[in-house]
């Protein structure tokens, strides 16, 4: 069961720094279209109750703060980029497209399984990259193995499912695979060349580092290469 994150204490704070007390509050909440008796603004900021989406995102516009102040924390969730950008579920999934219940189960499980579409409107909505989206979801591991598979293997074999995972076009990530492998395959040469000429080992250790060093950085390297850096649109145009 959904429980919207609520700081008490970021609450009072707003509340003595817009110089308000509990009944003004709840007055002007009231006169926002969302109604509470003043012993609930109190029972608020004592943390025996939890304000509800809705309220939480009166209570942000009339003590003049980020919905953030007010949940405390920094969002991770999909669920609480969702409160961060003062979205309700139904108003979030009429904006993508997607029935609300099917979308709420997405928030529960976090698990995304929406269409390219649904996606691209879903990240807009929410201030978000595809990158970011995807450690939301908790799915980078996941993406690293299959990128780590595809470049120390055949690579065709995994446009699929990083396309799966990422949302992006099939060709375009083919591209980048196709890319990464010949990048990778060029540390073996390197080092298989300096072992046959038996060059120093320094030189070996040096290029066994830049092969761990570009292993560690596959996820970032991929999406650079996608070009889907955080501020770049998530979609390139006439993808729908």
């Amino acid at each position: 069961m959904h429980s919207t994150p609520f700081s008490p204490a970021g609450a009072r704070s707003a509340r003595a720094r817009m110089g308000l007390t509990e009944a003004q509050v709840a007055h002007s909440m009231a006169a926002c279209g969302t109604p509470v008796h003043p012993q609930l603004v109190l029972a608020w900021e004592q943390g025996v109750q939890v304000p509800s989406d809705r309220q939480l995102f009166a209570l942000a516009d009339v003590l003049w703060c980020d919905a953030t102040a007010l949940m405390g924390i920094e969002p991770r969730t999909l669920a609480e980029h969702r409160l961060a950008r003062r979205l309700t579920v139904e108003r979030l999934a009429y904006r993508i497209g997607m029935d609300p219940y099917e979308y709420r189960a997405a928030e529960s499980a976090q698990q995304w399984n929406g269409d390219a579409r649904q996606t691209r409107a879903l990240v807009e909505a929410l201030g978000l990259s595809l990158s970011a989206l995807i450690g939301i979801m908790g799915r980078v591991d996941e993406l690293a193995q299959h990128l780590r598979s595809a470049v120390d293997g055949r690579w065709k074999p995994y446009v699929e499912p990083v396309s799966e995972i990422v949302v992006v076009d099939a060709t375009a990530v083919g591209d980048a695979l196709r890319t990464m492998h010949a990048e990778f395959a060029a540390f073996s040469e390197r080092y298989m060349g300096h072992l046959v000429a038996r060059n120093d080992d320094a030189r070996l250790k040096e290029i066994a580092a830049e092969r761990a060093a570009y292993l560690r950085r596959l996820v970032d390297h991929f999406w650079e290469l996608i070009g889907e850096a955080g501020e770049a649109p998530p979609f390139p145009a006439g993808v729908h």
